[in-house]
């Protein structure tokens, strides 16, 4: 039976310390794109609640599933805003 070497089983585990291409996601773009999810699932849940009340072909566990999932995608957001705001008061607290 043959040992394989370490780099031959996983070579990511031996360049994870080096970086060579600086990350091409940005911190702005990752948080538009999330705000823009989130009001995606916000219209879809929107559309899905207007089927259902004109009688279209939609379950009601669809119509709760969307709607709990477009909440929480929208508490969290609000958590990210507010723990964003608190670290900008606590640098500026910082700096004087």
């Amino acid at each position: 039976m043959a040992i394989e070497a370490i780099g031959g089983i996983s070579p990511q585990i031996i360049n994870i310390g080096k970086t060579e291409e600086p990350d091409k996601k940005l911190f702005d773009n990752v948080l538009t794109n999330f705000i823009s999810d989130v009001n995606k699932s916000q219209l879809d849940s929107s559309k899905l609640v207007q089927d259902f009340a004109s009688g279209k072909e939609v379950e009601l566990h669809d119509v709760m599933i969307a709607g709990e999932k477009a909440k929480t995608n929208l508490q969290l957001l609000m958590e990210i805003r507010n723990k964003s705001v608190d670290m900008y008061n606590q640098l500026t607290r910082m700096q004087v």
